[in-house]
Protein backbone atom coordinates (compact mmCIF):
# COMPACT_ATOMS: atom_id res chain seq x y z
CA UNK A 1 0.00 0.00 0.00
CA UNK A 2 2.71 2.52 1.00
CA UNK A 3 6.42 2.41 0.26
CA UNK A 4 8.84 1.72 3.12
CA UNK A 5 10.21 5.27 3.01
CA UNK A 6 6.70 6.75 3.26
CA UNK A 7 5.93 4.53 6.26
CA UNK A 8 9.06 5.71 8.06
CA UNK A 9 8.40 9.37 7.22
CA UNK A 10 4.83 9.12 8.54
CA UNK A 11 6.14 7.99 11.91
CA UNK A 12 8.88 10.64 11.94
CA UNK A 13 6.38 13.37 10.99
CA UNK A 14 3.96 12.24 13.67
CA UNK A 15 6.66 12.46 16.34
CA UNK A 16 7.80 15.87 15.03
CA UNK A 17 4.26 17.29 14.98
CA UNK A 18 3.52 15.93 18.46
CA UNK A 19 6.70 17.56 19.78
CA UNK A 20 5.88 20.83 18.02
CA UNK A 21 2.35 20.73 19.46
CA UNK A 22 3.67 20.40 23.00
CA UNK A 23 5.99 23.37 22.45
CA UNK A 24 3.19 25.37 20.80
CA UNK A 25 0.77 24.75 23.66
CA UNK A 26 3.32 25.87 26.22
CA UNK A 27 4.12 29.00 24.19
CA UNK A 28 0.49 29.77 23.33
CA UNK A 29 -0.71 29.42 26.91
CA UNK A 30 1.97 31.74 28.27
CA UNK A 31 0.51 34.94 29.62
CA UNK A 32 -0.43 37.39 26.89
CA UNK A 33 0.25 35.20 23.82
CA UNK A 34 -1.23 36.61 20.63
CA UNK A 35 -4.44 34.80 19.66
CA UNK A 36 -5.36 33.67 23.18
CA UNK A 37 -4.85 30.49 25.16
CA UNK A 38 -5.54 27.09 23.56
CA UNK A 39 -7.29 24.18 25.27
CA UNK A 40 -6.15 20.55 25.16
CA UNK A 41 -8.95 19.42 22.81
CA UNK A 42 -8.32 22.32 20.40
CA UNK A 43 -4.58 21.64 20.45
CA UNK A 44 -5.30 17.99 19.66
CA UNK A 45 -7.52 19.11 16.77
CA UNK A 46 -4.77 21.41 15.47
CA UNK A 47 -2.25 18.56 15.72
CA UNK A 48 -4.66 16.25 13.87
CA UNK A 49 -5.41 18.74 11.08
CA UNK A 50 -1.78 19.77 10.55
CA UNK A 51 -0.58 16.17 10.55
CA UNK A 52 -3.31 14.84 8.22
CA UNK A 53 -3.75 17.77 5.85
CA UNK A 54 -0.21 19.17 5.65
CA UNK A 55 1.94 16.05 6.07
CA UNK A 56 0.08 12.75 5.51
CA UNK A 57 -1.73 13.87 2.35
CA UNK A 58 1.29 15.27 0.48
CA UNK A 59 3.50 12.40 1.59
CA UNK A 60 0.99 9.82 0.35
CA UNK A 61 0.50 11.86 -2.84
CA UNK A 62 4.23 11.61 -3.56
CA UNK A 63 4.38 7.85 -2.93
CA UNK A 64 4.62 5.96 -6.25
CA UNK A 65 3.03 2.91 -4.59
CA UNK A 66 -0.29 4.78 -4.34
CA UNK A 67 -2.58 4.70 -7.42
CA UNK A 68 -2.34 7.74 -9.69
CA UNK A 69 -5.91 9.03 -9.23
CA UNK A 70 -5.56 9.07 -5.46
CA UNK A 71 -2.16 10.75 -5.74
CA UNK A 72 -3.67 13.50 -7.88
CA UNK A 73 -6.57 14.11 -5.48
CA UNK A 74 -4.41 14.04 -2.36
CA UNK A 75 -1.70 16.11 -4.03
CA UNK A 76 -4.17 18.78 -5.17
CA UNK A 77 -5.64 18.86 -1.68
CA UNK A 78 -2.18 19.14 -0.11
CA UNK A 79 -1.15 22.01 -2.40
CA UNK A 80 -4.43 23.76 -1.60
CA UNK A 81 -3.87 23.33 2.14
CA UNK A 82 -0.26 24.51 2.02
CA UNK A 83 -1.38 27.65 0.16
CA UNK A 84 -4.16 28.16 2.69
CA UNK A 85 -1.73 27.61 5.57
CA UNK A 86 0.64 30.27 4.23
CA UNK A 87 -2.25 32.70 3.74
CA UNK A 88 -3.70 32.03 7.20
CA UNK A 89 -0.35 32.43 8.95
CA UNK A 90 0.11 35.76 7.17
CA UNK A 91 -3.42 36.87 8.13
CA UNK A 92 -2.97 35.74 11.75
CA UNK A 93 0.51 37.03 12.51
CA UNK A 94 1.15 39.85 10.01
CA UNK A 95 -2.01 41.55 8.75
CA UNK A 96 -4.14 40.33 11.68
CA UNK A 97 -7.28 40.13 9.58
CA UNK A 98 -8.09 36.39 9.69
CA UNK A 99 -11.73 35.38 10.03
CA UNK A 100 -13.12 31.82 10.36
CA UNK A 101 -15.38 32.14 7.26
CA UNK A 102 -12.23 32.25 5.09
CA UNK A 103 -11.32 28.72 6.20
CA UNK A 104 -14.92 27.56 5.94
CA UNK A 105 -15.04 28.62 2.29
CA UNK A 106 -11.80 26.80 1.57
CA UNK A 107 -12.97 23.68 3.43
CA UNK A 108 -16.23 23.58 1.46
CA UNK A 109 -14.28 23.85 -1.78
CA UNK A 110 -12.05 20.95 -0.75
CA UNK A 111 -15.04 18.74 0.00
CA UNK A 112 -15.53 18.37 -3.77
CA UNK A 113 -12.37 16.22 -4.00
CA UNK A 114 -12.83 12.52 -4.80
CA UNK A 115 -10.72 9.38 -5.22
CA UNK A 116 -10.95 5.74 -6.36
CA UNK A 117 -8.41 3.59 -4.48
CA UNK A 118 -10.05 2.08 -1.37
CA UNK A 119 -7.33 3.02 1.13
CA UNK A 120 -6.76 6.42 -0.43
CA UNK A 121 -10.53 6.86 -0.75
CA UNK A 122 -10.87 6.12 2.97
CA UNK A 123 -8.15 8.70 3.63
CA UNK A 124 -9.95 11.19 1.38
CA UNK A 125 -13.19 10.36 3.22
CA UNK A 126 -11.48 11.06 6.52
CA UNK A 127 -10.18 14.35 5.14
CA UNK A 128 -13.73 15.22 4.04
CA UNK A 129 -15.14 14.41 7.48
CA UNK A 130 -12.39 16.45 9.14
CA UNK A 131 -13.23 19.40 6.87
CA UNK A 132 -16.92 19.24 7.81
CA UNK A 133 -15.88 19.10 11.47
CA UNK A 134 -13.59 22.09 10.91
CA UNK A 135 -16.46 24.06 9.35
CA UNK A 136 -18.56 23.41 12.47
CA UNK A 137 -15.68 24.35 14.79
CA UNK A 138 -14.97 27.56 12.87
CA UNK A 139 -18.63 28.60 12.90
CA UNK A 140 -18.95 27.92 16.64
CA UNK A 141 -15.68 29.72 17.37
CA UNK A 142 -16.63 32.71 15.23
CA UNK A 143 -19.88 32.95 17.18
CA UNK A 144 -18.16 32.52 20.57
CA UNK A 145 -15.67 35.33 19.96
CA UNK A 146 -18.32 37.49 18.29
CA UNK A 147 -16.10 37.88 15.24
CA UNK A 148 -13.19 39.34 17.23
CA UNK A 149 -10.31 37.54 15.53
CA UNK A 150 -8.48 40.52 14.05
CA UNK A 151 -6.12 43.16 15.38
CA UNK A 152 -3.78 43.11 18.35
CA UNK A 153 -6.43 41.61 20.68
CA UNK A 154 -7.73 39.01 18.22
CA UNK A 155 -8.54 35.59 19.71
CA UNK A 156 -7.71 32.56 17.58
CA UNK A 157 -7.80 29.66 20.02
CA UNK A 158 -10.36 28.22 22.43
CA UNK A 159 -9.13 28.51 26.02
CA UNK A 160 -10.03 25.65 28.37
CA UNK A 161 -10.86 28.02 31.21
CA UNK A 162 -13.27 30.41 29.49
CA UNK A 163 -17.00 29.64 29.67
CA UNK A 164 -17.62 30.82 26.11
CA UNK A 165 -15.46 27.97 24.79
CA UNK A 166 -16.82 25.13 26.98
CA UNK A 167 -19.26 23.84 24.33
CA UNK A 168 -16.62 24.01 21.59
CA UNK A 169 -14.05 22.21 23.75
CA UNK A 170 -16.50 19.46 24.78
CA UNK A 171 -17.48 18.90 21.15
CA UNK A 172 -13.83 18.91 20.07
CA UNK A 173 -12.90 16.37 22.73
CA UNK A 174 -15.85 14.15 21.77
CA UNK A 175 -14.94 14.23 18.07
CA UNK A 176 -11.18 13.92 18.55
CA UNK A 177 -11.58 10.36 19.87
CA UNK A 178 -13.21 8.82 16.76
CA UNK A 179 -11.17 10.97 14.36
CA UNK A 180 -7.89 9.89 15.94
CA UNK A 181 -9.08 6.27 16.04
CA UNK A 182 -9.92 6.21 12.33
CA UNK A 183 -6.65 7.96 11.45
CA UNK A 184 -4.74 5.43 13.57
CA UNK A 185 -6.42 2.50 11.80
CA UNK A 186 -5.74 4.00 8.36
CA UNK A 187 -2.11 4.68 9.24
CA UNK A 188 -1.70 1.20 10.69
CA UNK A 189 -3.05 -0.31 7.49
CA UNK A 190 -0.95 2.03 5.33
CA UNK A 191 2.24 1.58 7.32
CA UNK A 192 1.65 -2.14 7.90
CA UNK A 193 1.29 -2.56 4.16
Amino acid sequence: MLSASTRVLLVVFLLAVASAAAFFRHRQNARGARGGRISGPKLAWLLYAVFLWFLVCPLVAMDPAVPGEARIVLGAFAVSMWLRGAAELYMLYVSRNWRPPYGVGHDLGCIALDGRDVWALALVGLVLVSLVVEVAYAALFHQAVEGRTTGEDGVWFADAEQERFRRINRLTLALNVPLYAVLAVLLAVGIGG
